[in-house]
């Protein structure tokens, strides 16, 4: 019997969460024994080689000059805050609880559309919001014990991301978005070489870490080519909630690789987090909003200089 497009569309959601979560795993594991802004650069120049050459042969480049617009830097600046603050925080902290901090993410683009882009939000999304936000202080913990002063740094990264995304909206429609992604990668990556060594300067790159680094590269555009697929095969209000299948498989990665078992009060804050996400979701659709938080947000959730 066929699979309907739908649950076509949530089995690639489900793959591409999984090509993320493993970027964010090859990235942790590098980041042991290496600062983030080598990490940065080194991964980034794989990933420049890759996307470059796929808006070259897409034709991305094409009136560079004309698509800089200002939001393109802004969202340039939220990329570089977000990715630097997410690489600082992320040998510190379990995969999980970065992940789940992350899911945040689509409650702060709905709070930030509302402040500063003027979008109406009911009570009910505001009550989801607040909500959901004390999941995310559950998982931090301030003043109290099992405090993680990284986790500040987590979600100082969710606040560049949002302004990241916001910034995202406000592109006008005849930029390409494999142009945005290409100058993203390229600039992420010459962070990367300005912040080696205030970060603590080069280490021998092993033939394990060349591997973890352009492994990650290569699962992120992996992952955005099944987000593609997924948002074209089904219908978006089916597929976006699946994004929340990231999580799952950041706690399976954290307990298989790292051998890290998240405590309750992580999974009670992240379950929080997740159903008012989804409830967000489902009151944007019962308002007809266009372009819900969830679904305007990054594919990946966390930064990935793309």
């Amino acid at each position: 019997m066929p699979l309907s497009s739908n649950v076509r569309g949530a089995m690639f959601m489900v793959v591409a969460m999984a090509a993320f979560t493993f970027n964010d795993t090859l990235s942790k594991l590098a980041s042991q024994a290496i600062n983030p802004g080598q990490l940065m650069l080194v991964r980034g120049l794989f990933a420049t080689v890759l996307i470059c050459l796929l808006a070259w042969q897409q034709g991305a480049f094409t009136n560079a000059r004309q698509n800089m617009h200002p939001m393109v830097f802004l969202r340039l600046f939220g990329e570089i805050g977000g990715t630097v603050t997410f690489l600082a925080s992320l040998p510190h902290l379990p995969l999980a609880n970065i992940s789940a901090v992350l899911q945040a993410l689509p409650l702060a683009v709905t709070m930030g559309a509302a402040l500063f882009l003027g979008e109406g939000v009911g009570w009910r999304r505001w009550l989801a919001i607040a909500i959901g936000f004390s999941g995310v202080l559950i998982i931090v913990r301030p003043g109290m014990d099992g405090f993680n002063a990284f986790s500040v740094l987590a979600l100082v990264s969710v606040a560049f991301c949002a302004l990241r995304d916001l910034a995202t909206r406000k592109i006008p429609s005849h930029i390409p978005s494999l142009f945005v992604s290409a100058v993203t990668t390229v600039i992420i990556t010459l962070t990367g070489a300005l912040t080696v060594v205030p970060f603590g300067g080069w280490q021998p790159l092993s033939l394990e870490l060349i591997f973890y680094l352009a492994g990650a590269a290569v699962l992120v555009l992996f992952g955005y080519q099944f987000v593609i697929m997924a948002m074209r095969e089904g219908d978006v209000s089916f597929i976006a909630p699946f994004r929340y299948t990231s999580l799952l498989w950041a706690i399976a990665m954290t307990i298989v690789v790292f051998h890290d078992f998240p405590d309750l009060v992580m999974l009670g804050g992240a379950a929080i987090i997740v159903a008012s996400g989804l409830y967000s979701l489902y009151r944007e659709r019962v308002v007809g909003k266009d372009r819900p938080a969830a679904e305007s947000t990054s594919p990946s959730m966390a930064p990935d200089g793309v």
